[in-house]
């Protein structure tokens, strides 16, 4: 799949396997959720089919394989390019367009009546951000419309793109309406070495000083940037409650 913004082919960007993880009681929601740098949706779906989650449909796509820039140009599964975990640092905003619209062609399927949701860890979860600023502003940074209705947004040991540009996304009350209304969970470990604490706090207060309101940030102390389980338990139960589930199962 090549990504096409502004009218013009930029460049092409072939996204790996998706593997599936089917609902095991009433389906009533579909989440895409988005792996780290260099893994691949397989490892996520074998996680995310052992969750007391019955009624929700998993959807764990495989980034393109590319040359990234933090790693000296050596390629990896990434949803974006990256030079540095910094706030100084660039977004590759072209990287960012062509993964949110891979998770909106992913949802563009599913049935009406099913909620819509996407998350992620690490790089995963910054684009799941992203697509959550996609969403509220109603198209993507290049001007295209953003096409998925989200319900919910989850975002594990990760950080905001393009913070610094939110304020001029949710200016209109459309957007605003969107932002303050979408349930949004940032969980992050203390102790995390590759994306900082302070990164996932700073992208709570972001969010919630432009107009996301429904936006909960958690914190693990102790917990690295590989260490889990905790953060899961939370996001069951969050899952549970925004997306009006029926019973957790054993």
């Amino acid at each position: 799949m090549s990504f096409t913004g502004g009218g013009t082919v930029r460049r092409a960007l072939e996204f790996g396997r998706t593997y599936v993880v089917r609902p095991k009681g009433r389906h009533q929601a579909t989440i895409v959720w988005l792996h780290g740098l260099g893994d691949n949706g397989s490892s996520w779906s074998q996680l995310l089919e052992t969750l007391p989650l019955p009624n929700i449909k998993w959807i764990c796509p495989t980034a393109p394989t590319q040359p990234i820039t933090i790693f000296g140009g050596f390629p990896s599964t990434a949803w974006f390019d990256v030079g540095d975990i910094s706030e100084d640092a660039a977004d590759d905003i072209e990287g960012l367009d062509a993964a949110a619209a891979h998770v909106a062609n992913l949802l563009s399927t599913e049935p009406a009546d099913i909620k819509l949701g996407v998350g992620g860890f690490s790089m995963g979860a910054a684009t799941s951000l992203y697509s959550a600023t996609c969403f509220t502003h109603g198209k993507y940074e290049n001007g295209n419309p953003y096409p998925a209705k989200l319900s919910a947004v989850v975002g594990l040991s990760g950080w905001l793109p393009c913070s610094k540009t939110l304020k001029n996304k949710i200016g209109q009350d459309e957007a605003a309406r969107r932002a303050a209304s979408l349930p949004i969970l940032l969980c992050h470990g203390k102790g995390d070495d590759v994306v900082p604490h302070k990164f996932g706090e700073k992208s709570s207060r972001a969010l919630s000083s432009n107009g996301f309101q429904d936006t909960t940030f958690k914190s693990y102390s102790g917990l690295g940037h590989y260490t889990i389980p905790e953060e899961m338990d939370e996001v069951c139960a969050w899952l549970t409650s925004k997306l009006g589930l029926e019973g957790r199962s054993a």
